[in-house]
């Protein structure tokens, strides 16, 4: 085989693991999120999850619901200033994260999707 022939086969191999890697990629970011069914049962009980853009443990609570975090009650309650938004403010919010239920009680703090679960009564082992 001759120098020029290895390099056209070289470039089509590239080409294959290339059209494959990205082929893999959007398969992936089309697939549900661990916690859909959790964040949507969450949205359907009632729930808010208040928090801020800027808020280091708003982050986390949305890390721990990864690509299903999209799908949570979340309510931002800040301005670009930080200086709290009116609906936040009437609700009584008072540090982020706040996640206020349904029965009325309201929780600060991250908490953990096991136990958000635990408090609407919905089953992450299904």
């Amino acid at each position: 085989m001759n120098s020029k022939t290895k390099v056209m086969v070289g470039l089509v191999i590239l080409a294959g693991v290339i059209f494959l890697g990205i082929w893999a990629v959007k398969k992936s970011a089309n697939a549900p999120g661990r916690y859909d069914a959790l964040a949507t049962a969450l949205t359907q009980s009632g729930a808010k999850f208040y928090g801020a853009f800027w808020c280091p443990h708003c982050q986390q609570q949305k890390t721990w619901f990864g690509k299903s975090a999209k799908l949570l009650p979340y309510v931002e309650c800040s301005n670009p200033d930080h200086t709290q938004i009116k609906i936040c403010a009437d609700a009584g919010i008072k540090g982020y994260p706040t996640w206020i239920f349904a029965d009325g009680t309201t929780q600060s703090g991250e908490i953990r999707p096991a136990d958000l679960a635990k408090k609407i009564g919905f089953d992450l082992s299904k």
